[in-house]
């Protein structure tokens, strides 16, 4: 690989751990260049956009999107140095990290609540008798990002009704 200078796509792919169609999708977003092709159309990597394609794959990993990185490597590969954009994106996204955490937490509150009323009224239903256990769910919306962090988790921005009166 090494003494002819450049890679192509499937040894590129696997060096970097991806595959030859997520190497396409980075060119058309810009985030690696387009390689110079060959007379028979194959593509000829530099070496080094190994490194260039496990800096994305680290990013992603810690909730950095395409276009953000395109947008980044674009300005870092046209000579300005966007590295406090880079630090506000990555708090921004610990941030939200957070929140979702705080949320998952709430939700975790409230399934062991409803799994101890279960408990009860199974013990209170007869084998093979109805506990109407989903009839039971209280009015709440469970889905991650709809709610307040803290507290009864609400439907479409307002508290349930239900939950106030509790």
């Amino acid at each position: 690989m090494k003494e002819k200078g450049f890679l192509y796509s499937g040894e590129l792919a696997e060096l970097a751990g991806v595959s030859s169609d997520t190497l396409r999708h980075y060119e058309r977003m810009g985030l690696i260049p387009r390689p110079p092709r060959s007379a028979n159309g194959y593509r000829h990597y530099p070496v080094e956009t190994s490194d260039r394609v496990q800096l994305v794959q680290r990013a992603l990993a810690v909730g950095f999107s395409l276009e953000e990185l395109s947008r980044i490597l674009g300005q870092r590969d046209n000579g300005k140095a966007p590295c406090r954009e880079v630090r506000a994106l990555a708090q921004a996204k610990l941030t939200d990290l957070e929140r979702r955490l705080a949320e998952l937490e709430a939700l975790r509150r409230e399934l062991k609540t409803i799994l101890e009323d279960w408990d009860l009224r199974l013990a209170q239903t007869e084998p093979g008798g109805r506990a109407n256990l989903l009839i039971s769910l209280p009015a709440t919306d469970f889905s991650i990002g709809a709610g307040p962090a803290i507290g009864p988790l609400s439907i479409n921005g307002a508290k349930s009704k239900r939950r106030k009166a509790r």
